[in-house]
């Protein structure tokens, strides 16, 4: 088992257009220590962040959303976000690590099409794809069973159909089309109302802090822990404007404790990009 170190340090930014940027780490910690956890090495969410001393992460079953959402793959520690575009997102106190899965080169996978997209591919490589359906923003309901069948959506105005184009198939560059419409035309004003409301205290690995709006905004719970007395901490992750990587938060509040954000008396969220109150946890049904 790797050792698990500590990472302290305080690191100052030097700007320069003839230089590479900085590594994001250094940015993000810029006058800053990090007292969790943290394993470099850890090429997944809970095997590189663990919970400060006394909290223990909590075991999900495997096959389950939440256990995948634990274990998702991690890009190196210490390398930035990348956009759509190929450009590269400054950290600038906002991520600590990046979540290593492709989002395609068209401006599309955002904060809800992250969420979308995470709980889509897990029931996907389950094979569970009578589960997979979203809304768009006008109520029309795509459901991938029928995508699987060749039928596609056409859009007009105002109107929205099934159509049958292709010939019934299921690669993974099939399943990437479908959430590519999905990204299209549902958003957090449509995820938010598709989603069940839960009390900030059930809250639950895979339960989703969502702002419907133009711009709304969602982030997602990646992991949880817990210490003897039942308090508990959790992580997140989101995507932004415009397309991103997915990347696992720091908590600017909490710098103590970051990445890690504490449950108690909370009420109102404070995330590097947008804030949310502890009535907009929701989860997928």
């Amino acid at each position: 088992m790797k050792d698990i170190i500590y990472v302290l340090c305080c690191l100052v930014i030097v700007n320069s257009c003839a230089q590479e940027p900085m590594n994001h780490v250094a940015q993000i910690q810029e006058k800053q220590i990090l007292t969790s956890k943290i394993d470099p090495g850890g090429k997944t969410i809970s095997t590189r962040f663990f919970p400060p001393k006394s909290y223990f992460q909590k075991k999900t079953p495997k096959n389950s959303y939440r256990h995948y959402l634990q274990n998702l793959p991690l890009k190196p520690f210490g390398e930035y976000v990348t956009y759509f575009n190929g450009q590269k997102k400054n950290g600038n106190g906002v991520y600590i690590s990046v979540i290593d899965l492709s989002i395609g080169k068209r401006d599309l996978h955002q904060c809800a099409d992250a969420v979308m997209r995470l709980r889509a591919e897990f029931l996907w490589n389950e094979k569970r794809y009578s589960e997979i359906h979203f809304n768009f923003t006008n109520g029309f309901r795509v459901n991938y069973s029928e995508w699987m069948k060749g039928r596609r959506i056409i859009v007009k105005g105002n109107k929205t159909y099934w159509s049958n184009r292709k010939a019934p198939s299921n690669t993974y560059n099939d399943f990437w089309k479908y959430l590519e419409i999905i990204f299209s035309y549902a958003g957090t004003l449509s995820l938010e109302k598709e989603l069940v409301h839960q009390p900030i205290d059930s809250l639950s690995i895979g339960d989703v802090f969502i702002q419907g709006g133009s711009p709304g905004h969602a982030i997602v719970v990646v992991n949880t822990a817990r210490n003897e007395k039942g308090e508990k901490l959790f992580l997140l992750a989101q995507s932004y404007m415009p397309a991103q990587e997915l990347q696992l938060l720091i908590n600017p509040r909490e710098k103590e404790l970051s990445p890690w954000y504490s449950l108690r008396d909370l009420q109102r969220l404070e995330t590097p990009e947008w804030t949310f109150n502890s009535t907009d946890l929701k989860r997928f049904e």
